[in-house]
Formats: structure tokens, C-alpha cells, sequence
């Protein structure tokens, strides 16, 4: 396999894309005995309508992560985690709004483990018994997830701030989305996405990448096969339907979730620019380090659950923020005040530089983390972008470039606000007037 190293990083990464399409990374850690890899697929919980072989699809919500449930079912009723738990391994997957992935953690046994998790992503078996009874388990899912005041507030605001993106549909779908999913769709989905050259393998350790090309293309075999086409996200107005919601559950003190909304930024090596951009701006507004924080703490109006960044996902993109607060519209004005602030005045260049070093600092000691190090390279894969690349990303940012952000994303007409108070508790209704 080829590599590159990154000098600035002290990186070798070894990458190909082979001949079935299967992009495959292995960034090794010499010496080290634990070893983890993630096989992912560009295919998320926003990605219900598609082509696929000339045949357009519209699938019904969660199905991308009830497909995640479903591939541990093996036609020969192999239980698969038991498999794994049996060679020392830990396996896990998630589905996230624009990607799903499938993941193992081991020191020994390796080679044995790669192949039981290629296999099984890559062997669709459904059966109608098989979908109705994960039906019940997903729903119980649902119905927990429907008490997670933390998971509540994000989905109320994604509802509040988008007219139409997927994103206001929850990952898992809702009870009545999940009875319409069938075999045939699953299949669907799985022949469509879960396609080698829709697909990227990431292995981080003490492995040899020449075995892990030959497993992938043993087991995935090497012929490149077609791969669904997603409908283009639709582009939203900045302005957001609903500027402010309020909810009520049985939590012990309000928490709340805002965000401004921002263009989407799409792929490739300028997307990402920006997106760094938009961190640095992030952690200027309102992060630990800056000037606003800690005037917020000390006025009570946050604790130490506050916390926010810039988040992207297919075809949007936002400015957030949110934790427990008895007052949330005074931490938006504190914020539009803020930011409308430092979009005039600036910062100070001393202060630009220790933040860019301190955001640099906290990516590279990220690296340390073989799971960080595995999803970083995966999601930013998909977004046609090297990963590792991101020093030099960094250093060309400009503080001229995170007032423009600031200035063109920190404003009330594209922002909404979404609380959630305690059942028993009165609130202002008026206090966003």
C-alpha cells in the first residue's frame, strides 16, 4: 500500500482505494497492543430518498438506523458479538444523521475479528419475523430516547430552525416511521449504500496494511459494484420558521439548546477551511477560553453543562450552543451582543494566535485517541478531505475571516432558541419579546 507522512504530525498513513471501490486508511501505532477498526458507510438517517439501478426510493424515517440493528443477523444465526466477545474483542456501531459505522476493539486475534466484521456488514439478512420483532426493540428505544431531555431539546430545535432538511427527523425515526420499514427496503438500502466503493475500512495499530488490503478484498471480493444516488439537499432559507419553543418534562432545572443557522458548506479542501473558520469563531464567541464565558458564569445565567461548536451535517450547517440555564434568552443576547462585537472591533491578534494554537493543540492530542483518530479520518473521508492536512489548514486561518463569519452568522433572524422546563415550574412566556 502507498503512504503519506505528515512531518508536522509525526503521521504515516497508509491509503488505496481498491479495485472494488473500498477506500481502506491504516494509520499504525507501533508497539501498541490494541488495535481498532472502524468499516464505515456514507449512508445516514438524512439520506432517505435515492436512485438505485434506474429505480428511485423514498424510505421511511430510521430505516438507516434500524439497517444498523439488523446486520448483526447472520443467515446462519450466528450471534456475532458473542463471536467477537469470544476472541477478546468489543463491537459496537452507530448511525448518525450522514454516516453509519461498525467498529471492533481487540489486542489479540486480529486478522480472525476483521474478517467476522467485514462479513457481517457485508451480508444482508432479513426476515419478515426478524423486522417485526426489531420494530418492538427499536420502539422501546424510541420511547426512552422521548425522556432524554438532552436529546429532546437538539430535536425540538432541528424542527424549530429547518423547514424541510432531514435533520429535523430524529436518527431513529418515531413509532409509526418504523412499522413501514420492510425486508425489501432494507435490502434496498444495503445494496445501494453498503457497497465497497461507498465505504471506507480505517484501522489504527500495530498491524500490517498489506494483510488488511488482502482480508478487504478477500472477503468484500474485487469487483467495483453500482452505488445508490442520494437526492441533493435542498437548499433552506437562513431565516428560521420558529424562533423560539418551549417545552415541558420532568427535569430538574431548564435546559436549553440555540444555534444560528449558517450556509452549508459542502466538500472538499475550502468546505473544511471554513469549517475551521467557524471553530475558531465558536471558541472566540463563547468557548472556555473566551472573554464572554466566564462573564456568564459569574452571572449565573450558566454552569458548567454549557458548552457548544460549529456542527455540519449534509446540506446544513449551525452555530451551537446550549446546557442548563434559568435564564436562556439572556444567554442569546449575551451571545448576539458578544458577537456582534467582535465582528466590529476584532479580537486581539496576540489572543487569535494562542486560540488557533489552543485549537490546533486539542486536534492533535485527539490523535492520541485511536477511536477519535479512526472517526475524524472516516467523516472527513466523506468529505472529500485529507484529514491530516489540518495543521497547515489552521495556520492560514485569518482573524479577518472569523469576523466575516461572525458578522454574516451571529444575527437574531436566523437563530432559534428551543428550551425545555421543569413540569412543575412557572415560566414568562413573553420573556423573547
Amino acid at each position: 500500500m502507498n503512504y503519506e507522512i505528515y512531518p508536522s504530525l509525526n503521521e504515516r498513513v497508509y491509503k488505496e482505494v481498491l479495485s472494488n471501490g473500498l477506500t481502506v486508511a491504516v494509520v499504525p501505532r507501533p508497539g501498541f497492543a490494541r488495535k481498532l477498526a472502524y468499516f464505515v458507510t456514507d449512508f445516514g438517517s438524512i439520506h432517505r430518498e435515492f436512485t438505485f439501478e434506474g429505480r428511485p426510493y423514498a424510505v421511511p424515517a430510521g430505516i438507516a438506523h434500524f439497517l444498523e440493528h439488523k446486520m448483526f443477523d447472520m443467515p446462519d444465526g450466528r450471534d456475532i458479538s458473542a463471536e467477537l466477545a469470544e476472541l477478546g474483542a468489543s463491537v459496537n456501531a452507530f448511525t448518525s444523521y450522514d454516516m453509519t459505522a461498525y467498529y471492533f476493539s481487540c489486542t489479540q486475534h486480529f486478522e480472525k475479528c476483521l474478517d467476522i466484521l467485514l462479513d457481517f456488514v457485508s451480508t444482508p439478512y432479513f426476515t419478515e419475523e426478524s423486522v417485526k420483532k426489531e420494530q418492538g426493540i427499536i420502539d422501546q428505544e424510541i420511547g426512552m430516547n422521548a425522556d432524554a431531555p438532552e436529546s429532546k431539546v437538539f430535536e425540538y430545535l432541528m424542527e424549530s430552525m429547518y423547514r424541510h432538511h432531514d435533520i429535523r427527523t430524529p436518527i431513529l425515526g418515531d413509532s409509526d416511521s418504523i412499522r413501514k420499514i420492510t425486508p425489501e427496503l432494507l435490502h434496498a438500502c444495503h445494496q445501494a449504500f453498503y457497497t465497497p466503493a461507498n465505504m471506507i475500512l480505517c484501522v489504527v495499530g500495530d498491524v500490517d496494511p498489506e494483510q488488511v488490503k488482502k482480508q478487504a478484498l478477500a472477503v468484500l471480493g474485487a469487483e467495483k459494484r453500482p452505488v445508490g444516488i442520494k437526492k441533493p439537499m435542498e437548499p433552506e432559507e437562513l431565516t428560521c420558521p420558529v424562533a423560539f419553543r418551549q417545552e415541558k418534562m420532568d427535569v430538574a432545572m431548564p435546559t436549553f439548546q440555540l444555534a444560528f443557522k449558517c450556509l452549508p458548506l459542502g466538500k472538499g479542501e475550502e468546505a473544511v477551511r471554513q469549517e475551521l473558520v467557524a471553530d475558531l469563531a465558536a471558541e472566540a464567541l463563547f468557548g472556555e477560553s473566551s472573554v464572554l464565558y466566564p462573564k456568564m458564569y459569574e452571572q449565573g445565567i450558566i454552569d458548567s453543562s454549557f458548552g457548544g461548536g460549529f456542527e455540519t451535517v449534509d446540506g446544513c450547517a449551525m452555530l451551537t450552543c446550549g446546557g442548563d440555564s434559568h435564564d436562556p434568552a439572556a444567554v442569546l443576547d449575551a451571545i448576539v451582543q458578544r458577537g456582534l462585537q467582535i465582528a466590529r472591533e476584532g479580537i486581539d491578534e496576540k489572543n487569535f494566535l494562542r486560540m488557533k494554537r489552543s485549537a490546533m493543540g486539542r486536534r492533535i492530542r485527539d490523535l492520541d485517541s485511536f477511536d477519535s483518530t479512526c472517526f475524524r479520518l472516516c467523516a472527513y473521508h466523506f468529505a472529500d478531505f485529507d484529514y491530516f492536512r489540518f495543521p497547515a489548514m489552521y495556520e492560514s486561518v485569518t482573524e479577518a475571516e472569523m469576523r466575516e463569519f461572525l458578522a454574516n452568522a451571529v444575527r437574531t433572524d436566523n437563530c432559534s432558541l428551543t428550551r425545555i422546563d421543569p413540569i412543575t415550574e412557572g415560566v414568562n412566556e413573553n420573556e423573547m419579546d
